[in-house]
């Protein structure tokens, strides 16, 4: 027979059936609360997207001094102007002298995307309209944007930008304007059938399928990279009882070394990763190396998190802090904040949001400056964190001697008490065998470990 003992009633445990129902149901209830929480925190931060659309906002000049192509994305744009719609701001040409001022702007996050109309292209077009004069279909209309920027997003944008310029040549293509063509020249006829073609200048092309996760599954699996070892390491400590046998000092020095070696050789196959299959996507060496940094540290301030979560949470509610702490992070990197609604906005105080604005200032070559807030939020992470990390080592230090002191005292206790009779004697020996060891070979660390979370089971009970 398999596990024959498995039938055998244990005499002498008094049941607790009522606590342990107790514990179970209100852990249940919990734990249903939390998840319905972090769900619609996160489905909130998606909700009505496109109706925030209007928030992205795109700069248009006219280098054309007002001419007819311009006239005609202007009524395109007033008729699909909308909340669903990105806003189109225009400025004069003496704003912009230059198109790659308009890049700039681009590139230093003033707007999502720059559009503009090249110098005399109503011209160039009217005298392909009516004599049939070549011109570049290609050179009429630019659309600069960074796809590195949430790529999702800035592609939907590039779309709405098509559909904008094709807009406009239905509203440049007018009953007037067939009138001036001459049907029988070729190239007149392919002018006012296709007078243009919206060409895009993209500061980072980002198409590799992996894009898609950056800013999900890589910040996820980073976390609980983290939260694995970490859990291993707090185990190796109470298995060889380091916070008695060592002086807090080297303690902590071993727990920083081993958290700093770890985080720098999972950030360094995390970059590996993502450069193996950056497929099309480029990047150099240099920004190789800025990436790998910028993950070590965001790793390691999360180790020290976590870290700080097993110190000062109750062991039953370190996965719940764990969870809430991955969903907080991944919803302030899932959309940009223009699309979600405003209080989201807190998600600028999270690491996560700061890493990833990092990332995207390294990718696309500095076109997302935003390292005079993001780099700042991670370094207080990192500070506080170890700060709050080694006097969790003083905290677990205290806590281990103040138990180990209370067990030597019980020990002594039961050593000192005299013997009743032989009856009392066997019962007694009768008991140390029945529970597998005497009180003085328990380990000390199943004992403290045990104590420790008494409480934690009674405040559930």
């Amino acid at each position: 027979m398999i596990y024959p003992k498995a039938q055998q009633k244990v005499y002498g445990v008094p049941p607790q059936h009522k606590k342990v129902i107790k514990a179970a149901v209100i852990n249940f209830i919990l734990l249903q609360l939390l998840f319905l929480g972090l769900f619609c925190y996160l489905f909130g931060s998606l909700f009505q997207q496109t109706t925030h659309m209007h928030n992205l906002n795109v700069a248009f000049i006219d280098y054309d001094n007002n001419g007819t192509i311009g006239a005609a994305v202007r009524s395109a744009y007033s008729t699909l102007k909308g909340p669903t719609f990105p806003t189109l701001t225009e400025h004069s040409p003496a704003q912009y002298p230059q198109p790659v001022d308009i890049v700039s702007s681009v590139c230093s996050i003033q707007y999502w995307g720059g559009l503009y109309i090249t110098a005399n292209a109503s011209n160039r077009v009217s005298a392909a309209l009516v004599s049939g004069t070549e011109y570049n279909t290609t050179d009429i209309m630019f659309f600069a944007w960074n796809e590195a920027r949430y790529p999702t997003v800035v592609d939907s944008l590039e779309e709405e930008m098509q559909i904008l310029a094709e807009a406009a040549r239905v509203v440049y293509s007018t009953p007037q304007r067939i009138l001036t063509v001459n049907h029988t020249d070729q190239i007149s006829v392919q002018s006012f059938v296709k007078p243009w073609v919206l060409s895009a200048i993209n500061i980072q092309p980002t198409t590799q399928g992996s894009r898609l996760i950056y800013n999900t599954l890589v910040i996820i699996l980073i976390l609980i990279q983290e939260f694995f070892y970490l859990g291993y390491i707090n185990g190796l400590h109470q298995q060889f009882q380091l916070y008695l046998s060592l002086p807090v000092q080297r303690v902590t020095m071993i727990r920083v070394l081993l958290s700093v070696t770890y985080t720098l050789v999972g950030s360094l196959c995390t970059t590996g990763a993502i450069w193996a299959f950056r497929h099309g996507w480029q990047v150099n060496g240099a920004q190789f190396v800025l990436t790998w940094m910028v993950l070590w540290l965001f790793a390691h301030l999360n180790f020290l998190v976590l870290n700080i979560f097993t110190i000062w949470i109750l062991p039953p509610f370190v996965p719940m802090a764990l969870i809430s702490w991955i969903i907080l992070n991944v919803t302030s990197i899932l959309l940009p904040f223009e699309l979600s609604p405003a209080f989201y906005k807190w998600g600028y105080a999270l690491p996560a949001h700061s890493v990833f604005q990092v990332l995207v200032d390294i990718w696309s070559g500095g076109c997302n400056p935003q390292l005079d807030y993001a780099l700042p939020v991670l370094f207080v992470y990192e500070l506080v964190g170890l700060a709050l990390s080694v006097l969790g080592v003083y905290r677990r230090t205290h806590y281990a001697v103040l138990a180990r002191e209370a067990e030597m005292r019980r020990f002594s206790q039961s050593q000192n008490q005299p013997e009743t009779g032989a009856e009392t004697g066997t019962e007694t020996e009768l008991s140390r065998s029945e529970t597998g060891m005497a009180l003085s070979e328990i380990p000390t660390v199943e004992r403290t470990a045990s104590r420790r979370n008494e409480p934690c089971f009674e405040l559930l009970v």
